[in-house]
């Protein structure tokens, strides 16, 4: 049965004075909760006049319009891509 082994690297071990060289690339972190609003309680309202809100508005079709749109683009904060100029 053949059988597999560790085999010595061919490669010298000290680096190259290439690969010494720091990286140039800036690396950032934006965590994933930071736009978190944590849940709060709504006030209560009335059937009747949320009823007649939405009829003001104009019915469950104003808020399928809204659903449909695309999300506004922001554009990313000063260094938030890690990428240079």
């Amino acid at each position: 049965m053949p059988m597999a082994f560790a085999q010595p690297s061919t490669e010298s071990a000290t680096p190259d004075s290439k690969s010494a060289a720091p990286s140039s690339v800036t690396l950032s972190y934006r965590s994933a909760f930071s736009d978190y609003r944590a849940y709060s309680e709504q006030p209560v309202a009335s059937w009747r006049e949320a009823n007649d809100k939405v009829d003001q508005i104009g019915g469950w079709r104003a808020y399928a319009r809204e659903a449909s749109q695309p999300e506004p683009v922001t554009a990313p904060a000063s260094g938030a891509t890690g990428a240079k100029p």
